[in-house]
């Protein structure tokens, strides 16, 4: 793990750096769609976009990395609760399996509990994630209408303790992730 990492908000002045970071850490992806860049950008214009969710990687002055979380729904016959969803993590190939992305999470969790977000949601590596909490949606009964290769890649963490107790239905994700 690097300890000359500094984790930060995104500022604006940021976002043009941001966007080309993104593109080069999912450029030789083999699950990546190649379009978590456009994510990002839209993301930056959406309505629901919370800065303070926004978060980068510098080492030396070099942004090594970035992610995101956005607010989303979950949406049973009876509720609506809401959630966040994380992604997209990025960090920059060289610095990729040195903690950064790791470092990045534990601080959005922080962030996020500290704006009264109690859990959060994404589709992701089905062996990374879990060492975050992170656990099958399907634990809680949360379901999504993407098709997915496996159910163990749809994911949930509970922020804090009990937050998902009671709390079933469909993931409604923002607009702008295209589903």
């Amino acid at each position: 793990m690097n300890q000359n990492i500094i984790i930060r908000q995104e500022t604006i002045t940021n976002y043009d750096r941001v966007i080309a970071l993104t593109a080069k850490a999912f450029e030789h992806m083999p699950f990546s769609e190649g379009d978590e860049d456009k994510l990002v950008v839209n993301l930056h214009k959406s309505n629901t976009f919370i800065p303070e969710l926004s978060l980068v990687a510098e080492l030396d002055g070099q942004l090594v990395g970035h992610i995101l979380f956005t607010p989303m729904r979950i949406k049973s016959d009876q509720e609506t609760f809401e959630s966040l969803v994380l992604g997209p993590v990025s960090v920059l190939p060289e610095f990729q399996k040195q903690g950064i992305g790791g470092q990045l999470i534990i601080a959005g969790h922080q962030k996020a509990r500290e704006l009264g977000f109690q859990s959060v949601i994404l589709i992701g590596h089905q062996e990374y994630y879990p060492r975050f909490g992170y656990k099958p949606a399907s634990t809680w009964g949360i379901k999504t209408q993407l098709p997915l290769p496996s159910d163990d890649v749809f994911m949930a963490v509970e922020l804090t303790e009990g937050a998902l107790s009671g709390v079933s239905g469909m993931v409604v994700f923002p607009p702008e992730f295209g589903v």
